[in-house]
């Protein structure tokens, strides 16, 4: 603990209130490092046994950092750094690329793969996808990021003749699907609120407990048919999806 937060020595540091001198160590801690986003703080008592400080005291400093949105209680897991993401806004009126949603931030999207190849399809994979034969499923799970910040945890699967190398994909999926002449048009998407389980948040690199925005899609071509289908779970302190509607006649 004493190399995070140096609390044994709170007592010798000025700066007005001990509250104040706590809430300032953990913003230095933050700051320079030391505590990332995602970290545990020890827990109040410990925090108040180090620094021979009050556990009112304590409560106080993290209340004022929980304000301001620099940490989070997680009701039976503790409290946990969060570090500042900047929120982005997705149209859902747009079929867009994660690479090209990121390109026009200003932002460099990446991908770190967990999962690519070719495999013999899931029953519901060869359902939605219309497989027949001994058709195999390109399927991709991987994180996606922004400027090397976790954003999303995305899972994709196309037929093997739209996708025959998974290993060709660079830096976008759409891309290289371009290139062989396969382009979506439209899409069906289903959004729904989720609590990330201990993996996935792991994954994205937050706290336990916290909630995702799920996005479901069915992608087509302009045959009607099927392209892909994909499953992902974005930061939901990141995101925010965005619908513009239009007002029909009375």
């Amino acid at each position: 603990m004493s190399e995070t937060l140096p609390l044994e020595q709170l007592q010798s540091v000025r700066g007005g209130p001990l509250y104040v001198r706590l809430k300032k160590m953990i913003q230095d801690a933050m700051s320079s490092g030391r505590l990332k986003h995602g970290d545990a703080l020890p827990a109040e008592r410990d925090i108040a046994d180090v620094a021979q400080i009050s556990r009112v005291t304590v409560r106080k400093a993290i209340d004022d950092l929980v304000a301001e949105g620099l940490l989070v209680r997680r009701r039976g897991s503790g409290t946990f750094v969060v570090a500042p993401v900047p929120r982005m806004q997705q149209p859902l009126s747009q079929l867009t690329s994660f690479t090209e949603d990121m390109r026009r931030r200003g932002m460099v999207a990446g991908s770190v793969w967990i999962e690519r190849g070719l495999f013999f399809p899931t029953p519901e994979e060869t359902m939605m996808l219309g497989l027949v034969g001994g058709a195999r499923v390109a399927r991709l799970v991987r994180v996606r990021t922004a400027n090397e910040m976790p954003i999303a945890f995305e899972r994709t699967s196309l037929p093997d003749d739209i996708l025959p190398n998974p290993e060709a994909i660079e830096d976008s999926l759409y891309k290289l699907l371009l290139s062989r002449g396969f382009r979506p048009i439209r899409a069906n998407q289903r959004i729904s609120a989720v609590v990330l389980t201990d993996d996935e948040t792991k994954i994205l690199g937050m706290p336990p407990g916290s909630a995702a925005l799920a996005v479901q899609r069915i992608a087509y071509l302009e045959s009607g048919r099927v392209m892909e289908m994909s499953r992902a779970l974005y930061r939901s302190d990141a995101y925010d999806l965005v619908a513009e509607l239009t007002i029909g006649s009375p």
